[in-house]
This record gives structure tokens, sequence and C-alpha cells, in this order.
């Protein structure tokens, strides 16, 4: 004879079930950010810069499996600097995602630095932070980031200035873009989305908007229908005599066409 209530049981354990799956999935990801806050400070010193660069890829590879999140690029990502990359800002992922797509330096706001072992990561990647709310540390940043361009490096900001929900974008401040204009390097547009693998719809479980805590976003994300991270390039552009504010408008057009297609 069938079991007729065995349907109806492991419906009711689906919830139980889920949730300790997300919980192993969350303790393999702290063992594996560990590890990588262990190769920071243990390997990285012995290491050379492209062979840091290919460590951080992988690590961010192997962390988007273990979240279970799946990665899709489209367009071509940078071969080499000097190229400043600029993307739209969903999720405390975006970082993640554009880094197992293809190393990059990113430019943070400070907070990133003062966060339980994320900001020890983040540093250990050559992150350069920003306090947002002053014109003068912009200007630092801004020389910092002329510096790394025209050393070859491959750059990211997210000119947004903030995280969205993805359904719309945010304005782009355009002061970031002067380091480009600066280093005489090409900008090339990235834009992000999260979608729910199956259905290919957007999954707002990645957004960290608003009242958000990290906790919070991080367990909804674990505990959601599986993510697909998509990362599409854009062509980059070189200035063509435009100043910082008009690059923007059209970094941004740029952008938001890519979340289209």
């Amino acid at each position: 004879m069938h079991d007729r209530g065995r349907p109806d049981r492991l419906r009711r354990l689906g919830p139980g079930l889920n949730s300790l799956r997300a919980a192993w999935r969350l303790v393999r990801a702290l063992v594996h950010a560990v590890g990588g806050l262990a190769t920071i400070l243990l390997r990285f010193p012995r290491l050379n810069e492209r062979q840091r660069e290919a460590r951080v890829q992988a690590w961010a590879l192997e962390m988007l499996a273990l979240l279970g999140i799946h990665l899709e690029l489209r367009g071509r990502p940078p071969v080499a600097g000097p190229v400043l990359l600029v993307a739209n800002h969903i999720s405390w992922l975006d970082i993640l995602v554009m880094h197992a797509a293809r190393h990059c330096r990113f430019v943070s706001k400070a907070d990133v630095r003062r966060w339980p072992l994320i900001g020890a990561l983040a540093s250990g990647a050559g992150t350069l932070y920003i306090e947002r709310a002053s014109r003068r540390d912009a200007m630092r940043v801004v020389h910092h980031m002329a510096e790394s361009l025209k050393r070859g490096e491959v750059v990211a900001v997210f000119p947004e200035g903030t995280t969205s929900n993805g359904l719309a974008l945010l304005p782009f401040h355009a002061n970031l873009i002067q380091a480009a204009i600066s280093a005489g390097a090409p900008v090339q547009p990235v834009a992000l989305s999260f979608l729910d693998t199956e259905s290919r719809v957007t999954s707002l479980a990645p957004c960290y908007v608003d009242d958000d805590t990290l906790v919070a976003s991080v367990w909804r994300t674990l505990t959601a229908p599986a993510v697909t991270a998509v990362v599409h390039y854009g062509e980059p552009q070189p200035a063509r005599g435009r100043d910082r504010r008009a690059w923007a408008r059209d970094l941004r057009s740029a952008v938001d066409a890519l979340r289209q297609i």
C-alpha cells in the first residue's frame, strides 16, 4: 500500500530541511572565509600580484558554490587593465560575484572595512575605502584610483553610491569617474542582476537595502530558491572629450541597457 500521509509529512518537514541546508551552507561558507583570511595572512606575502589575483578569483568562485549561487557571464570581461568597471549595486554579494567573474580592485564605503571578517577579506583583496560623506576623502580616493589605473590595474566602482533593489537604477555620481579621465583609461559598463535559477525572473532575495541587516539578507539568500548571479559586460568606452558628469550619464544609460537584455 502507498503511504498517503508521506507527501504531507514531507511538506511539513520542508521548511525545517531548508533551514538545515541553509545553516550547513552558512557554516561551510564561514569556514571558507576563515581559510581565505589565513591565505591572505600566510600565503599572500609570498605571492606576486598576478598570483594573488588568481587566488582571490578562485576563492570567490568557491564561495559562490558553497552559498549555492550560480554564476552566469555575458559579454567580455577585460583581459587586462587599465580599465575602470562601473556597475549597478544590489547586494552584499556584488563584490564577491564580480571577483568571481574577473578580479578587480574595488572602491567601497569605509564601513565595509569595519565589518568582522568581511573587512579583513576585502582589505586583503586590495579594496580602496572611501568616506562617502567627505568630499576631501573622495579626492584622495580618486587620486589612488588614477594611480592604480596608470599601473594597468582593473578597478571597479558602484557609482550609485548605495544599494538598490535592482529593479531600477539610481543616479550615477560622477566624482569617481574623474579617475579614468585623469589616467586616460577606458570605462567598461557592467550590469548585475540576480535571477531565480528555475523561473529566470528577478530574485529579490539577495537585496540589501533600507532597513535590511547583513545577517537577515544573508539568511534570506541562503533559504531562497536557487539564485543565479548574472554579470553582463558592455563595451569599454574612451572619454571622447566628455567631462565626468556627461560620461557618468552615458555610462548609466549603458548599464541600464545591459540590464534589459
